[in-house]
């Protein structure tokens, strides 16, 4: 696979295969309920000209469906994350784990923090999903 451009829709189409496809992701995701939106802070310094809303629709270890939303659909979600276009970076890289990051306070988190620490194990199947794309970013 060619490099994709990160949060791209070829990037979120290769992230959502890459989930879907995950049989650790299956198994660790197992009970969990609810969507998620990750959102990408705006940096014009990087190339990052807007906030960007990644929607994922997960389910009981399904990746029922995952898509660049709008702003008011991507806020409607269960759980939203938000963070700067570095630390979201640092997260698709495996360089920073999403449930301690948000814990140290590098991504905020709208929903219920006690809930999402149950499935550390599945936030870090989703990065090892992310890890599998390979991604372009926009400042290197």
């Amino acid at each position: 696979m060619a490099e994709v451009m990160f949060m791209s829709e070829e990037w979120v189409k290769a992230f959502k295969e890459s989930v879907q496809n995950s049989p650790s992701y299956k198994e660790a995701a197992k009970t969990w309920e609810g969507d998620i939106t990750l959102v990408v802070k705006a940096d014009s310094q990087v190339g990052v000209d807007e906030d960007s809303y990644l929607y994922m629709d997960l389910w009981h270890g399904d990746c029922r469906d995952m898509r660049l939303v709008s702003k008011e659909e991507g806020e409607s979600a269960k759980f939203v994350i938000t963070a700067s276009y570095d630390r979201w970076k640092q997260v698709a890289k495996g360089e920073l784990e999403p449930v301690k990051g948000m814990m140290q306070g590098k991504l905020k988190l709208k929903g219920n923090l006690p809930y999402i620490v149950r499935y550390v194990q599945a936030g870090k199947e989703l990065i090892t999903c992310t890890s599998k794309i390979p991604a372009q970013f926009p400042d290197e």
